[in-house]
């Protein structure tokens, strides 16, 4: 059981992964440092308070990479960024 499950997990991999890597448009930096904010767990005010900016301004920064990663929302994208390897 335990060798169909491995290769179970390696054939979903890669069917999966060429799809996850596909990104059209780059990151920018403050995009990234929103969703390592976000991925701790900071609110947009407390992401707004620890980067000077204002909360509307995290807020464009969340939709611009939700947009860019293809995600459903700003959870989504920061599990996505994650399997990137985006938020090292």
């Amino acid at each position: 059981m335990r060798w169909l499950v491995n290769v179970a997990h390696l054939a979903f991999t890669r069917a999966l992964l060429p799809k996850l890597c596909e990104v059209e448009e780059k990151l920018t930096i403050r995009e990234l440092e929103v969703l390592k904010w976000t991925a701790d767990g900071k609110t947009s005010s407390e992401i707004g308070q620890i980067l000077a900016i204002s909360v509307d301004t995290v807020n464009f920064h969340v939709s611009n990479a939700t947009a860019k990663l293809g995600a459903a929302n700003k959870t989504a994208a920061v599990v996505r960024a994650a399997m990137l390897g985006l938020l090292n």
